[in-house]
């Protein structure tokens, strides 16, 4: 109850017109700080879900798939340009945004990722990594403005954020698999002896 009471209280400080015109008046910090910290408060908040529907989660996602996959989607719409410029403009957006990265992109996330083995994760973030990097380049190379209600400034940082994200995925990925199999085969000779 107390995660639930903690991202249920994030949530309302990130809803608070103040707070989100603030956050959502800085491209990068509208795209990587309000969207991540939406998400991370629906995480907070699946616990009590998990607790109580129990066997809504079991059947509809008990591998983790179907909703990462979910997930997925989500991050993949509002990283759309067009998407994130009307949620400045449209109401009905800004609403979609506020309710859709919480409870559905942050349950899910919380839901599927302890269902989901190793390579599972690792895909997931290869993908988001790929996703980035190709974000990235498209927000720097582009010439004109991708978002009305931003200044080519703002759409530059933004794609350099992108790309550093990406490449900081890279970088752990390919420290996950030069050390990873070495972890396992010094955990496997200290169980053995």
């Amino acid at each position: 109850m107390r995660q639930f009471l903690l991202g249920l209280v994030l949530l309302i400080v990130l809803a608070l017109p103040p707070v989100a015109r603030l956050l959502e008046s800085i491209m990068i910090v509208h795209m990587h700080m309000q969207m991540p910290l939406l998400v991370l408060s629906g995480c907070l908040m699946a616990r009590l879900f998990q607790l109580r529907y129990p066997a809504f989660f079991t059947k509809w996602n008990h591998n983790g798939i179907p909703g990462i996959l979910l997930f997925t989607l989500i991050m993949v719409y509002w990283t759309i340009p067009k998407t994130m410029d009307e949620t400045l403009t449209l109401q009905s957006a800004e609403w979609f945004k506020f309710l859709s990265l919480p409870f559905i992109a942050g349950i899910s996330l919380r839901d599927s990722w302890g269902r989901l083995g190793l390579q599972g994760k690792h895909t997931l973030i290869s993908i988001f990594a790929v996703k980035y990097l190709g974000m990235g380049l498209l927000y720097v190379n582009f010439p004109e403005q991708l978002c009305n209600n931003y200044l080519l400034l703002d759409q530059l940082t933004l794609g350099w954020g992108f790309l550093t994200t990406s490449v900081c995925m890279f970088i752990y990925l390919g420290y996950v698999a030069i050390f990873q199999p070495y972890a396992n085969r010094t955990a496997h000779h200290l169980i053995d002896s």
